[in-house]
């Protein structure tokens, strides 16, 4: 079996391990949830469909490219762990990221295919790049840090979506006095997003090590075959691993709730609160903000009280924000409840990193991390993709819809309560004994 070496962790391998958070969140934040969600709605798709039907497309195409990711993550992620090969795989999804996201400037008004091949590929690089990255958060963290150092990249993703859209806010205030309509600066900014992940991940790179020693073998290595192989022993370890695949389901279940205020909370902004795209990326910038301070706030808590019971507290907090949403009619309360769902959004992806971490054994994280981004990324469909089917059969009741997330943070919170932290740690630390001693 594969074995981790352990040489020490340097303080600049986390700060290089947490700048790919930073790096990344510019895609995130001004792709899918703040300008170009909001532009494919309103001008790619919109001048041509109504606003139901442009929507549903808007999250059909971001449905497919997590399907993508659902169908690959775990088996990528098997095969990284076998060959030891995460920063090389990282390496590519970066690129194409790149790559993809400034191939989205071409996309104007009626372009309605050509925007949507290029967020699904955009997308599923981006995602796929997630889970590798995540993948060596087991190999630089002890377990009794693991929340903090989570929690420490996840705040600094927040403040590099928040650099990200602040430059991409000057730029289209300085394009809107110069009279410029969105079909015109939108373009823009999408290079301004390819630019800043392309610079910001270059210390992930320099520093970031790869600490698995690749697993013995003889002849030719067929790595999809492999992968396979790893994958199906872990489906036949369920029992092993009990806590960690309730966690994963019960993940799911509450990140549909998660992803569909990821991706539409611009759509349902415009569309029912009446703001502009200047308007979106000040609300998104500000959210960003509360996102920052509600991860690194419960980051500190969450290593004293537990990632559980911090998670708890985060979805309960979900829960009264969509709730409030749907009543709420006033600008000033909405921005309320935007902030509410910033605390809780930082908090609570960055709680269920750690506990996939803590449940994983290091030579095998890129595996687990796949399953955890099959997780997500099936939520990922199922959440936006249920938003879009309500809008459009309801002929664009975008409060309808909004409220309906409630019921997967619910649904999550009832499921976390029979997931148990401390056995799940046992059984990760277990199976490193176990794959030690092979």
């Amino acid at each position: 079996m594969a074995s981790v070496i352990n040489p020490p962790v340097m303080k600049r391998e986390i700060f290089g391990w947490a700048m790919y958070d930073f790096a990344n969140s510019g895609y995130s934040t001004v792709v899918i949830t703040t300008i170009f969600s909001a532009y494919f709605v309103a001008v790619v798709a919109g001048d041509s469909m109504e606003n139901g039907t442009a929507t549903l497309l808007w999250t059909v195409a971001v449905a497919i490219s997590y399907a993508l990711v659902v169908v690959s993550a775990p088996v990528l992620g098997a095969m990284a762990d076998f060959s030891a090969r995460k920063k090389l795989f990282l390496g590519f999804t970066t690129v194409g990221c790149v790559v993809f996201t400034a191939l989205l400037a071409t996309a104007g008004p009626a372009d309605i295919w050509i925007a949507m091949l290029f967020i699904i590929l955009s997308n599923v690089m981006f995602s796929s790049g997630e889970n590798f990255i995540a993948a060596f958060l087991p190999e630089i963290s002890p377990a009794h840090r693991m929340g903090r150092i989570s929690a420490y990249g996840w705040t600094l993703g927040y403040f590099g979506g928040l650099l990200v859209l602040g430059v991409c806010l000057l730029y289209v205030q300085w394009a809107e006095g110069q009279g410029w309509t969105a079909e015109r600066y939108v373009p823009g900014t999408m290079l301004i997003v390819a630019a800043a992940f392309a610079l910001a991940s270059l210390p992930t790179f320099i520093w970031l090590r790869e600490r698995a020693i690749a697993q013995p073998h003889s002849g030719r290595i067929h790595y999809f075959k492999a992968g396979f192989s790893r994958l199906r022993y872990t489906f036949h370890h369920v029992r092993q691993f009990k806590d960690l695949f309730r966690f994963l389901i019960t993940l799911m279940v509450y990140h549909c709730g998660i992803n569909t205020v990821v991706v539409l909370a611009a759509v349902y902004a415009q569309q029912v609160m009446g703001f502009t795209t200047n308007d979106n990326i000040i609300l998104i910038l500000v959210v960003n903000i509360t996102a920052a301070i509600g991860a690194f706030v419960f980051g500190l808590v969450e290593d004293r009280i537990g990632s559980k019971n911090t998670l708890i507290v985060t979805l309960l907090i979900w829960s009264a924000a969509t709730t409030m949403a749907f009543f709420v009619e006033q600008r000033f309360w909405f921005w309320a409840v935007a902030n509410l769902v910033g605390i809780a959004m930082g908090s609570s992806q960055s709680a269920g990193r750690a506990i996939v971490g803590l449940f994983s054994p290091p030579q095998r994280s890129g595996e687990f991390f796949g399953l955890w981004g099959l997780a997500t990324k099936l939520a990922a469909i199922i959440g936006p993709v249920s938003y879009g089917i309500i809008t459009h059969l309801t002929h664009g009741q975008h409060r309808l819809a909004l409220l309906s997330t409630t019921l997967f943070f619910v649904a999550g919170l009832l499921l976390l309560t029979t997931v148990n932290e401390k056995r799940g740690r046992e059984a990760a630390y277990a199976a490193t004994v176990a794959d030690s001693n092979v």
